[in-house]
């Protein structure tokens, strides 16, 4: 069984879910506890802020994605905590249409599977007792879903709290912190969301004081005291593609599942980590280099300049497998352009051309059958993942990686490609399919 919880969620993105989540995590931290935290929903970035204001390693929970027994070995992971705390992604109920291995994908599905109550952010601007009937009605909207209270945010003042308050006292329903507004307490984003948390100028003081401003205005006993659930039980976790996996880190090269690097590590398999943007070469030795997304558009001129990297690579993928996801497929290309328009060489071991300025957003699940290995996942293989990027496929002229749909079954032509020992996609791994 995992810790008790309690699921940070909200009617909408940009409520300030994310501030209260990471105040919560440190202020809790500060007390004496093992917060361990998680994140509903394919986020890359959320992870690493939550790990920076916790000291754990944060999780993704993905009903859509994920089989049971993978949740639950994932949600094991707080089998030593007193506590967890789980972020949602955008909405509440929010998911796809068309049901995955476990829910449609929204948060709701991982608070009423694991018993996390609900703590529901809800931005109170331009409304007062109103802000009650939206709260009724998520509470109610699903009664197989536990809820624990409310936080209000961006409170205007005294007079417009107390306004707020009569309506939550007239359904009954806790409210368990009141945020002044306050147009310092927001984190720096760019087109894929968050700033990265390694990129952040100052983060454990923006952290600290996100911690010190719940601890102002919430209830931190009651939140305490409203967790509850939990679940989980030891279970493997996603198997490594190879023995020594050499992989890209640094802030053009971060988005890869925590979970997998987890499950790999338990394993046996040998993680070895190089940064490009500082022109490291994989390890020599290593059996298969992976190179995940990230934020290659923002640093094409540095990696085209990174000539060790780009050997070590070239020399690497002669005799053993490259895999490259989303920013990393675009790094194994042939060429990037870059938001302005320059055009950058890249690895050229893929006849693919990736153009950041020809802007388009490519989001949402993806269903992919291999039709040849990466690595040590046969061809056949039936893959679930992520797919969020912004740049558009100029050309691409090798054979195709996968057949890839969306989560409603339509077909999608960003199949990956493949050459050699080479392969890349955009579509994210997170978990094998049944």
């Amino acid at each position: 069984m995992s810790a008790p919880g309690l699921m940070i969620a909200a009617p909408a993105s940009g409520t300030g879910k994310t501030t209260v989540m990471l105040g919560l995590l440190r202020a809790l931290t500060q007390d004496g506890m093992a917060v361990q935290p998680f994140k509903s929903g394919p986020d890359y970035i959320d992870p690493a802020f939550h790990r920076a204001a916790s000291g754990r390693a944060s999780f993704n929970l993905d009903s859509w994605a994920m089989d049971a027994g993978l949740l639950d070995a994932i949600a094991h992971q707080a089998a030593d905590a007193d506590m967890v705390l789980a972020e949602g992604s955008m909405g509440l109920y929010d998911g796809v249409a068309s049901p995955g291995a476990t829910g449609n994908g929204a948060s709701a599905d991982i608070a009423r599977r694991m018993g996390w109550p609900v703590l529901l952010v809800i931005d109170v601007s331009g409304q007062a007792q109103s802000a009650a009937a939206t709260a009724l009605g998520f509470a109610r909207l699903d009664p197989d879903v536990p809820f624990a209270g409310v936080i209000l945010n961006r409170v205007a003042s005294p007079r417009h709290e107390r306004l707020v308050r009569r309506g939550f006292d007239s359904i009954g329903m806790p409210v368990l912190g009141a945020l002044p507004r306050r147009g310092d307490i927001v984190l720096p984003e760019r087109h894929l969301g968050l700033v990265q948390a390694a990129e952040h100028p100052d983060l454990d003081r923006a952290i600290a004081d996100y911690a010190a401003f719940l601890r102002a205005h919430a209830d931190l006993p009651a939140i305490r005291r409203a967790a509850a659930g939990g679940k989980g039980e030891a279970g493997r976790l996603p198997p490594p593609p190879a023995q020594r996996i050499a992989i890209a880190r640094d802030a053009a090269f971060s988005f890869l599942y925590p979970h997998l690097l987890e499950g790999w590590a338990q394993a046996g398999a040998q993680i070895l980590p190089f940064s490009p943007l500082a022109d490291e070469a994989p390890a020599e030795d290593a059996d298969l280099v992976w190179l995940p997304g990230g934020y290659p558009e923002l640093h094409a001129g540095p990696i085209a300049t990174a000539h060790t990297f780009l050997a070590g690579l070239r020399r690497h993928a002669q005799t053993r497998p490259v895999h490259g996801e989303c920013g990393g497929y675009m790094v194994l290309g042939e060429a990037l352009i870059d938001a302005s328009g320059e055009r950058h060489a890249m690895a050229g071991l893929l006849g693919l051309v990736t153009s950041y300025a020809q802007r388009r957003m490519h989001l949402g699940y993806r269903h992919a059958e291999l039709l040849a290995p990466v690595a040590g996942l046969a061809a056949g293989t039936r893959l679930r993942g992520h797919e969020f990027h912004y740049s558009t496929i100029v050309a691409q002229t090798d054979a195709p990686l996968a057949r890839v749909t969306d989560a409603e079954g339509v077909e999608v032509p960003e199949t990956g490609s493949r050459r050699g020992h080479v392969t890349g996609s955009f579509f994210h791994m997170i978990a094998p399919a049944a």
